[in-house]
């Protein structure tokens, strides 16, 4: 696996925690702020939402731009934002703050997994992309409990201030190490990038990308209120659980990323049924200290056992545009990361308590796997035309294309780096344990 890979996980590492450590933080902002705990939630979606607009914008906008100059304006812009989120007065001006942050994470992610992807061969996809999930796991296990506990210690600003000095420390990663990656021969074209969407399986996986984030995180939003009010736990226990969560997710992705590759199918009805069972547990046992705490743990597993499942079908189903195929990965987990912190706001403030989000959760996990099925069963059809024909472009854009759609058994290219054999899907190349990143 390539350092430049490592380099991109942990950049991630500050991106997810500025994402996610809010969910740890939620009482004391809406306190601050003098907002409701709901409104205070709003603030989650409004990154998510940030990052579904900016993942396609800043993929067309950048998409003839040099990569590595485009991470590095992105993760500067980014830290920026977690600055100008410290020094926030108002509820609003925070809130602004969390939508340009979110649009220069959007951009970073879509253009990393670009870069990620183009650095692997094709049997290899899930593993890389479980390199850069694993900073968001980690992000998980270290910063969003550590933003908990500063928050709890020093004031939720102090949380902020930490992400800055983390992207600070990013931005010093992607400057040295990301190496520079020339500008392919033939520019590529959006009109072509574009064709993707008119392939029925790359909506499909939009859809199962967003139902099965937004029902894990239509709970896991409201887990620190949850946690207090209906568990009975003290507020100090927050930053615990956040960090159990966070291991299970590292633990998940660790093991999804290796088996996603050669099972990918069975990676996503496993790992959303699984997420399904939890939800459904925590809803019947939320007043159980105990159970809430395991189910946490659990619920991460889950989880992120699936994201690389998810992140490898859509570059399979729209590898022939890989720039824009990230930025829809993108777009579509932050889409169940709005969604899902909305709906379970909605159901506290209909007075169904905090115990319903996991419910409401529950119930879009159950569209997800229907939908996961109906991909299953259409899979068996005629390949994209537009994926399987598409010209290839040089460079970074040709080494994505020449791994398109490879589970339908459309023939690729050798990779020019990896020495890819043609005709690899991942049901005929199990991930080898020598090639696997080890964490």
């Amino acid at each position: 696996m390539p350092m430049a890979v490592y380099i991109l996980g942990l950049s991630v590492f500050a991106l997810g925690t500025s994402e996610f450590m809010l969910s740890g933080l939620l009482p004391p902002i809406a306190d601050d702020m003098d907002v409701s705990i709901p409104k205070a939630g709003l603030l989650i979606s409004a990154f998510a939402i940030g990052m579904v607009v900016g993942a396609p914008l800043l993929a067309v906008a950048t998409l003839r731009l040099p990569r590595r100059t485009t991470l590095i304006a992105l993760i500067s812009v980014f830290g920026l934002g977690q600055i100008a989120g410290a020094l926030a007065p108002t509820y609003e001006v925070l809130f602004v703050s969390r939508v340009v942050s979110a649009l220069a994470c959007a951009g970073f992610w879509a253009v990393g997994a670009a870069v990620a992807i183009a650095m692997v061969p094709v049997n290899a996809r899930a593993r890389a992309m479980a390199v850069m999930i694993g900073g968001l796991s980690i992000a998980n296990v270290l910063g969003v409990p550590l933003g908990a506990f500063l928050g709890e210690s020093f004031g939720w600003r102090s949380a902020f201030w930490a992400v800055g000095a983390a992207s600070a420390v990013a931005l010093v990663g992607v400057v040295t190490r990301i190496p520079r990656i020339p500008l392919p021969d033939e520019k590529p074209q959006l009109k072509q990038e574009v064709a993707i969407y008119r392939d029925r399986q790359v909506w499909l996986s939009v859809a199962i990308t967003a139902l099965a984030a937004g029902g894990v995180f239509c709970a896991f939003s409201y887990l620190a209120p949850l946690l207090t009010d209906v568990a009975g736990l003290s507020s100090g226990w927050v930053p615990w659980v956040l960090a159990l969560f966070g291991a299970g997710a590292l633990i998940g992705t660790t093991i999804g990323g290796r088996v996603a590759d050669a099972h990918l199918f069975g990676v996503l009805l496993s790992g959303i049924s699984a997420s399904t069972v939890f939800l459904v547990a925590l809803a019947l046992f939320a007043s159980s200290p105990v159970a809430v705490v395991v189910l946490a743990f659990l619920l991460g597993l889950s989880a992120f056992y699936t994201a690389p499942a998810l992140n490898a079908r859509m570059f399979n189903v729209a590898g022939a545009a890989p720039t824009l195929a990230g930025a829809t990965t993108t777009a579509a987990f932050n889409l169940g990361n709005t969604s899902g912190p909305w709906l379970g706001g909605a159901v506290i403030d209909a007075d169904f308590g905090f115990r319903a989000t996991a419910w409401a959760g529950a119930s879009m996990l159950v569209l997800g796997l229907a939908a996961v099925v109906v991909s299953l069963r259409l899979r068996g059809g005629a390949p994209s035309r537009r994926i399987a024909g598409a010209p290839a472009h040089a460079g970074l854009e040709q080494s994505a294309q020449a791994h398109a759609e490879p589970e339908r058994g459309i023939p690729a290219q050798s990779h020019p780096e990896h020495g890819t054999p043609a005709h690899v899907s991942p049901e005929q190349a199990a991930p080898s344990d020598a090639s696997a990143p080890r964490r």
